[in-house]
């Protein structure tokens, strides 16, 4: 069983590669340009969501998973590169998920609490919270680089990466090892659901006293454009934290049932398998945020249909040119 999921896993890790790149890149640039009728703050919020997506993409599959499928004798290899490449694997994955919980909590601020939103939904503001986020979430991080030892000495070069068999007994990493897992993403999971639930309640308290304010019957069928702006924010919102949640859950799962059961690093075929399917599916999730703004933002779509378009043409003058 575990040969056959390694083939697949070895196919499914390319699409993601081949697909994540370039689908998180065209986000970046259009998202970038502003012109999707998002507030800067939002779009800021988007781009770096996004642009964290890309860097696991990069760190996790293509330097890591594919490294491993692919190409199984290269300087990656090395244990200290190794080392470094985990550290980055992990802060990229932390910044995309707190970067989700971050723009949570703006769009929380933006639909309930209108006297804050002018303060705290800027440009400014989300700039200054990414930023303190992504230097605090890599600096927690630096301690993986000690996580590794080396497999094997070539030449007097330390060669390949294997867990250190202390990691599982010493008090230190546990630890170290629980507080990362509270923090990524049991504590997210935790916040993505309490304030998504105060939205929903505070919208639907909120369009049941406007609608009796404007006199609103379910017979009549007039727009409310307050309620409606409301309503594309609180899409946009839930579909990110759907997406997040679900694909995130058998890696909360997986991190819980080896705790409980105490399992530590000895596991049998069917735990491995479960294990890296919670990480395989953790990282489409990195892939799933563009076709998220392209299915809930009409703008978006609009300027995606534009570089599509660009695309296309230019490929075509491109052979046009080269074939005259």
């Amino acid at each position: 069983m575990w040969e056959s999921y390694l083939n697949v896993e070895k196919v499914l890790y390319l699409i993601i590669a081949v697909t994540g790149v370039p689908v998180n890149f065209v986000a970046i640039v259009i998202l970038s340009r502003g012109k999707c009728g998002l507030s800067t703050c939002t779009s800021r919020y988007l781009v770096a969501m996004v642009t964290a997506d890309l860097m696991v993409i990069i760190t996790e599959v293509i330097l890591s998973r594919i490294k491993f499928h692919y190409f199984p004798m290269c300087f990656l290899h090395i244990t200290p590169v190794c080392s470094v490449l985990l550290v980055l694997t992990r802060a990229a994955t932390d910044c995309s998920v707190w970067f989700t919980v971050s723009f949570t909590v703006d769009r929380f601020v933006a639909i309930c609490c209108l006297k804050l939103k002018a303060k705290y939904c800027t440009g400014r503001t989300a700039a200054l919270v990414l930023a303190t986020t992504g230097v605090l979430l890599f600096t927690k991080n630096v301690p993986f680089y000690f996580f590794y030892e080396p497999l094997e000495l070539i030449d007097n070069v330390a060669w390949f990466c294997q867990v250190k068999l202390s990691i599982y007994t010493d008090p230190g990493w546990n630890g170290f090892h629980w507080f990362d897992k509270c923090l990524n993403p049991f504590l997210p999971f935790i916040i993505i659901l309490l304030f998504n639930g105060l939205t929903i309640r505070f919208v639907f308290v909120a369009s049941r006293v406007r609608k009796g304010l404007i006199g609103l019957s379910k017979a009549e069928n007039r727009s409310d454009p307050r309620m409606e702006g409301r309503r594309r924010s609180m899409v946009l919102l839930f579909t990110i934290s759907g997406s997040f949640l679900s694909l995130w859950m058998t890696n909360v799962l997986q991190f819980a049932y080896y705790r409980v059961a105490g399992i530590g690093g000895n596991e049998n075929e069917s735990q491995r398998v479960f294990n890296f399917v919670g990480y395989l599916l953790r990282t489409l999730s990195c892939c799933t945020n563009t076709f998220i703004y392209a299915t809930t933002q009409s703008k978006f779509r609009e300027e995606l249909k534009s570089a599509l378009k660009y695309i296309v043409c230019a490929v075509v003058r491109f052979i046009q040119k080269s074939f005259a």
